[in-house]
């Protein structure tokens, strides 16, 4: 994990690799953000205009490297477009620090150190560009060669190894406190990311119940592993359903963060497919390469719940991960075939494809057990849900109008792009069957939506609950662009650790 440190050094006196400032499209032009006044000062006022000539323009995400001038200690100066300027008196956006700081440290990967000059106005300023540079700084290179072929140039480029903010105070609580948040939640998304991105050969559900279960321990977080004896003895039957075509058999983990002094109880609930062929019902050519994303749910509740932990929250959090692998075989449910849930509803199979919503539905069941005051499940769960949302914007959905527009709220203030959804009580009706209490499929228009409402069968009576659908975020298949690699990105936990947050402060809308 790349290093944070707020540095009492100057920009002109840093020594490192590299130094960023930030540069913004001004009324008249390209303009240096607040930050970099002695870098500017390095080339005599001119560092707009040199900027200018090269053809910089101050979009965002834009990166130029600069020789640096006499008067740094640095070789190169790196300017990083924040977009529009902001109005007088006014601060840049949080989410444009983000991700400027996140393009600046992708642009410097294989550089020991950078020193960060971008604008830090207050605390919220210092978390963004820190939580930017060090998503930024991500690569998953275990596969690669390793560090001894990266460090002899022969494999490929290490992250950049140190993060030095400047402007930031390192003696300010409120400046400490959120360089060291962002550490957390950073350092949780990145072991999210890392999760997705591992082959599913080498994640299978009890190698994953495995990692959750020496990080919990690690952490503080107390944990239970039901292996398939036990899951079939407690009568999970959409777990072992969907899990039971593999020679990977499934498990349920449930992690357990509590607080002496927490007034509430928060409940997430993660899908963990991980690999996802379709079952019988396989996927087409062209489907099935990028299915290893298929648990990118259950890596963000196991992230939220350490990150919890690490960060001391006055709130209870328990995270169940419910993980299979969907394969066809001989043992493998069939379309037609009837499940007995954990709750006791029996569900007809008209798609083994539609895995996620039956294993989701056990998790969810016996997470109401313990009747917490709020559930939040997160599945990349439909295809409906890119159609309808893109690949960079999660849906939302719940049986709480309110619970639903503060998760929204939410993940907008933390930078991750999500839209409300509805359930139609019209649609619940497609999934009538003729043989079960339910069917696992109903009509294929507004499917995402049908796959909330199944889900919201099996949510206790009277409990709050929000299913966020993070098909399209989850697996970012394009190139990178701000604190956003290629592969898994660690969609939903950062809104998953500030609902925590708030919920601990009673701050929750």
């Amino acid at each position: 994990m790349t290093a944070l440190t707020l540095s009492t050094a100057g920009a002109a006196t840093l020594r490192a690799d590299a130094l960023v400032v930030g540069v913004a499209k001004g009324p008249k032009g390209l303009v240096v953000a607040a930050g970099a006044e002695a870098v500017d000062k390095a080339f005599d006022g001119k560092l707009a205009a040199v900027l200018d000539a090269l053809g910089a323009s101050g979009a965002e995400g834009e990166t130029t490297k600069l020789p640096a001038p006499a008067g740094l200690k640095v070789p190169v100066v790196l300017a990083v477009g924040l977009g529009s300027a902001p109005e007088q008196d006014e601060s840049f956006d949080e989410e444009a620090l983000r991700r400027a700081a996140g393009a600046a440290a992708r642009a410097l990967h294989g550089a020991k150190k950078a020193g960060f000059a971008l604008p830090l106005d207050d605390a919220s300023a210092v978390t963004a560009v820190a939580e930017g540079a060090l998503l930024g700084a991500y690569a998953f290179t275990a596969y690669q060669g390793g560090e001894k072929k990266a460090a002899k140039g022969s494999g490929p480029k290490l992250p950049l190894a140190e993060v030095a903010l400047l402007g930031a105070k390192p003696r300010d609580k409120e400046h400490k406190a959120a360089a060291d948040r962002a550490q957390v939640v950073a350092t949780e998304v990145n072991i999210a990311r890392d999760l997705v991105n591992t082959p599913p050969n080498d994640l299978t559900p009890e190698a994953f119940a495995a990692v959750a279960s020496a990080a919990a321990k690690e952490n503080g977080v107390k944990v239970q592993v039901l292996d398939e004896k036990a899951l079939v003895k407690g009568g999970y039957g959409g777990i072992m359903g969907v899990g039971k075509g593999s020679e990977n058999p499934p498990r349920l983990v449930k992690l357990s963060y509590t607080h002496a002094k927490a007034e509430k109880t928060l409940a997430f609930v993660g899908k963990g497919i991980t690999y996802d062929s379709g079952g019988i019902s396989l996927k087409p050519a062209g489907h099935n390469e990028t299915m290893k994303c298929d648990m990118a749910g259950a890596a963000a509740v196991f992230a939220a719940v350490v990150a919890a932990a690490k960060l001391g929250l006055q709130v209870n959090v328990t995270g169940w991960l419910a993980l299979a692998e969907n394969m066809p075989s001989g043992s493998a449910t069939k379309p037609g075939d009837v499940l007995r849930m954990y709750s006791g509803k029996t569900v007809e199979v008209l798609n083994t494809d539609a895995e996620g919503r039956l294993v989701l539905g056990d998790a969810l069941t016996r997470a109401s057990e313990e009747a917490p005051d709020a559930i939040v499940d997160v599945a990349t769960l439909t295809g409906a849900m890119v159609l309808a949302l893109g690949d960079r914007t999660f849906g939302i959905m719940a049986n709480d109008d309110a619970f639903r527009t503060s998760i929204h709220e939410i993940a907008e203030e933390v930078g991750e792009a999500s839209w409300p959804m509805p359930l139609p009580e019209d649609l619940r009706k497609t999934m009538d069957s003729p043989t079960a209490d339910i069917a696992n499929m109903g009509v294929r228009m507004g499917g995402g939506l049908v796959a909330g409402l199944f889900l919201q069968e099996f949510v206790g009576e009277g409990i709050t609950w929000a299913h966020l659908d993070i098909a399209g975020p989850a697996f970012h298949e394009g190139a990178p662009y701000g604190y956003t690699p290629k592969g898994g990105t660690g969609s939903a936990v950062r809104t998953l650790v500030r609902l925590a947050e708030r919920t601990a402060t009673g701050d929750l809308g």
